[in-house]
């Protein structure tokens, strides 16, 4: 049973979600792809990766934007503001929301990116070195920095209220829906749409990570190649995608009769202050950012049925979070689902907090916990109560997602069924 909480608090639930995302293209695909446990990890056909140790990513292959946005619209857009400004109209979709009745200044927008665009700077720096500043774009200072993403939005659906976008590498989505949330429960605004957008899959960007020994080599089994919490792990799989929900005030979300996915009921972020790249050893900041979720929800770490873990199939990440979960649920983890979703949809940096929190809010609405792709030899040092493959038949009432990055920064949302 979720604790009570006071009258006067404001409280915050999802009503629509647009999802941009490898293994599907809105919000039934996504759903089909989470149920079919697969993995769309293949080559990595965006470019020729032949000169870096990882030859595989997880690419957004059927992404038209003449599907989704007129001609003049898609060309002052590179993919990253692309992916923010459909998903945000896909969202709102979802959610029936009319944004012609709607004050714009009680509507806001939050998102999350690592990297923002710097794929299209790259290509935009080749056409600047073949044939100098006359080749370049004109909207390219308009479309590199990681505002671009909420401004976009913006601009797109005509909303005047509270607007950031944070940068906060792998964490960003996650913590993009967790400021969403404290915006609208300190009353400064009604509607936000929150997320995370990715479009790294560029050469310099993709190599600078195949450098740092960050990703996979397993490179003859793309699809066997992000295997989150299994023994032969070797590092992640880079993505691509965005996902936005529209968080509403439920008092109003309610009176307009919205279908409701659940209730955002925590957050927290801490930093490891410890290294760049390297979780702290045995995950206390990790642990803290799960403990300050479940007490600003109001909640026992016995009250929550399932986990869905950051999981990056790193050698570090994984049992660092695993380590951290034990401290925090300690016996509850027995009775705790855990699973981690990049196994189907690869690492998308700052858009996989946005894509793991619109399977969590699934779980929560349909009653189905999906398993961890390629989990075939569970590392003991990642000992959880692993969901068992083909996923599970379960409405957990309430559920934890966790979103860790580069640069030590730890975020965990806690959200319950409505």
């Amino acid at each position: 049973m979720i604790l009570s909480r006071t009258p006067a608090t404001r409280r915050v639930v999802v009503t629509g979600i647009g999802v941009i995302t490898p293994i599907g293209i809105g919000l039934d695909a996504f759903r089909a792809g989470l149920r079919a446990a697969t993995s769309a990890v293949g080559p990595l056909t965006r470019f020729d990766p032949s000169p870096f140790r990882t030859h595989v990513a997880a690419q957004v292959d059927d992404f038209v934007p003449g599907d989704h946005l007129d001609a003049r619209r898609a060309k002052r857009l590179d993919r990253f503001g692309q992916f923010s400004v459909v998903a945000a109209r896909m969202a709102l979709a979802d959610a029936a929301l009319d944004l012609a009745g709607e004050d714009r200044e009680r509507v806001g927008a939050a998102m999350g990116t690592a990297l923002g665009g710097i794929g299209y700077a790259e290509e935009q720096l080749g056409r600047y070195l073949q044939g100098g500043l006359r080749n370049v774009d004109a909207t390219l200072a308009l479309a590199v920095f990681g505002g671009a993403s909420s401004c976009n939005i913006a601009i797109e659906c005509g909303v005047q209220g509270p607007n950031a976008t944070n940068a906060m590498s792998c964490a960003s989505g996650a913590i993009a829906i967790g400021e969403a949330w404290r915006t609208i429960r300190a009353g400064d605004a009604d509607v936000m749409l929150a997320g995370g957008a990715e479009a790294p899959l560029a050469p310099l960007c993709f190599g600078a990570f195949a450098l740092i020994r960050a990703m996979t080599t397993r490179n003859d089994e793309p699809r066997r190649a992000s295997r989150p919490f299994d023994a032969d792990r070797d590092g992640f799989v880079m993505g691509e995608g965005a996902t936005v929900l529209v968080l509403e005030e439920r008092e109003r979300a309610v009176a307009r009769g919205a279908r409701i996915y659940g209730e955002v009921r925590g957050y927290g972020t801490t930093n490891d202050a410890h290294h760049m790249t390297a979780p702290l050893p045995g995950g206390a900041q990790a642990a803290r950012a799960m403990r300050l979720a479940l007490r600003s929800a109001e909640v026992t770490p016995a009250e929550v049925q399932y986990v869905n873990a950051h999981a990056s199939s790193t050698p570090l990440n994984d049992p660092t979070e695993a380590d951290a979960m034990r401290q925090v649920f300690d016996e509850a983890l027995a009775t705790t689902w855990v699973s981690g979703t990049k196994g189907h949809h690869g690492h998308a940096l700052g858009a996989s907090g946005a894509f793991e929190a619109a399977a969590t809010l699934l779980a929560l609405h349909e009653g189905y916990v999906p398993a961890t792709v390629n989990l075939e030899r569970p590392d003991p040092a990642c000992a959880v109560r692993h969901v068992p493959a083909g996923g599970l038949d379960v409405r957990p009432e309430v559920a934890m997602s966790n979103s860790f990055g580069f640069g030590g920064i730890n975020a965990s949302l806690v959200f319950a069924r409505e």
